[in-house]
């Protein structure tokens, strides 16, 4: 009865999160182009169309399946089916919305222009840059998504095959037992809680096949943390003690023997290669090189490097090209690589652009905010939301986000692709 209850509340708070604000409107008829079909970019042409039923919207994306990537981490645990990650983007491109199924290959900004891998130019008035990102398996040595399923080699990154071939490889090392390493790039990344649920999830696993002992488990963090946020970095640090996981600081994997099965990492003191009996990758990311070979990258600054897009990280707005927003994990911000911190990204972005084509300002800000579901076992998860300053601000009072519960389990397996799918179809 108390579990019912519990069900009952977190529906109904969850659903409160989901209704449509009053918004701001425009009957300018401009020309919206948005790049990319992904979270961000059916959530700003949903938005679009509601908010400026004038305008011609125009979205680019040559994939025609729509993956809704928080689930890859439970297939890759062996709990969802791959097909309970893949829908159609038809689904959810709105009635009016023109969808050029290329990519874009070449942006000109200062044309107010992108090319599509046709070779066919399309000018805009307004451009949202809603890409993703390059998952760059080739920066590490020996390595490529091919190998994935294979030797030992897991990642849950690259599809749902990838993540029902990585629960396979998984479940094989329980069963043999030995060395399982896990850990993350130096570079910025999506759903960073990624690597640490996997790990969270391989010893679950292996504790409930009575395989703990014959499991020894490894977390190669990229710095001095495991979590980028101090309050929680030191809960899971002390979780990672208690499960017997030990982590090895300041290792950035460089290279991978798949016959020999050794891992080599950079650390302070140099190279150090250490065996494995499994390994879930999780490979450098970065823009994708129409982005990163475009003008809207920053020129300077750590984000340089990785080719994101320079914009305000409280409007989402290009400092330099002011008609154009990019929004989701190409954008050039401290934090906001989860599909929770699109849900808040995309209302304050489009809200600048309706104001902006009213002739007024906006003044909506996006605070960085961040969603972790950490999945620490099978039933059980920390609800973990942050913002740019690292301050947790939790969604649900009663609901502590450092503490192991069912109720966030719930959220994450049973609730998030609901909400998902409302943030979709533009209610957030």
């Amino acid at each position: 009865m108390k579990r019912r209850v519990f069900l009952a509340g977190a529906a109904a708070l969850a659903a409160s999160g989901w209704v449509q604000p009053g918004v701001a409107k425009s009957e300018a008829r401009a020309r919206v182009v948005i790049v990319g079909a992904g979270a961000a970019g059916l959530s700003v042409a949903s938005r679009v169309a509601r908010q400026m039923p004038n305008a011609t919207i125009t979205i680019f994306d040559a994939r025609r399946d729509h993956y809704f990537q928080p689930g890859w981490t439970l297939v890759g645990a062996g709990w969802w089916k791959p097909g309970q990650t893949v829908e159609s983007n038809q689904r959810y491109i709105p009635s009016g919305v023109q969808w050029v199924q290329q990519n874009v290959i070449e942006f000109d900004p200062d044309a107010n222009r992108v090319t599509d891998a046709s070779g066919q130019k399309h000018s805009y008035d307004w451009l949202f840059v809603t890409t993703g990102l390059s998952l760059d398996y080739d920066q590490i040595e020996g390595m490529s998504a091919d190998l994935i399923g294979l030797k030992g080699i897991a990642s849950v990154y690259a599809s749902p095959q990838a993540a029902l071939a990585s629960s396979r490889v998984i479940d094989e090392y329980i069963d043999k037992g030995g060395v399982a390493l896990f850990g993350r790039p130096a570079t910025d990344m999506k759903c960073a809680g990624a690597p640490l649920k996997m790990t969270f999830i391989t010893e679950d696993k292996a504790r409930r096949a009575g395989r703990h002992t014959a499991c020894k488990i490894k977390y190669a963090a990229h710095n001095q943390g495991i979590f980028a946020v101090p309050v929680v970095n030191t809960r899971v640090t002390e979780m990672f003690a208690q499960r017997n996981i030990d982590i090895y600081y300041n290792h950035v994997i460089k290279a991978i023997d798949p016959d020999a099965r050794k891992a080599t990492y950079q650390t302070p003191d140099g190279l150090v290669t250490l065996d494995y009996d499994m390994i879930h990758v999780v490979p450098p990311m970065s823009a994708p090189p129409s982005v990163r070979n475009s003008p809207l990258p920053w020129q300077t600054g750590p984000m340089a490097a990785g080719g994101w897009i320079e914009v305000d990280r409280y409007t989402m707005r290009s400092p330099r090209f002011p008609n154009v927003f990019a929004i989701g994990d190409v954008a050039g911000v401290p934090k906001g690589k989860t599909a929770a911190s699109v849900k808040f990204q995309v209302p304050v972005a489009v809200d600048h652009m309706i104001a902006a084509a009213n002739g007024l300002d906006s003044p909506r800000r996006y605070n960085g905010y961040t969603s972790c579901p950490m999945v620490t076992g099978l039933g059980r998860a920390m609800l973990i939301e942050f913002d740019y300053e690292d301050n947790l601000v939790p969604s649900f009072p009663f609901i502590d986000p450092l503490k192991e519960l069912w109720i966030s389990w719930f959220i994450e397996e049973k609730a998030l692709l609901g909400t998902y799918r409302a943030m979709l179809r533009g209610y957030a």
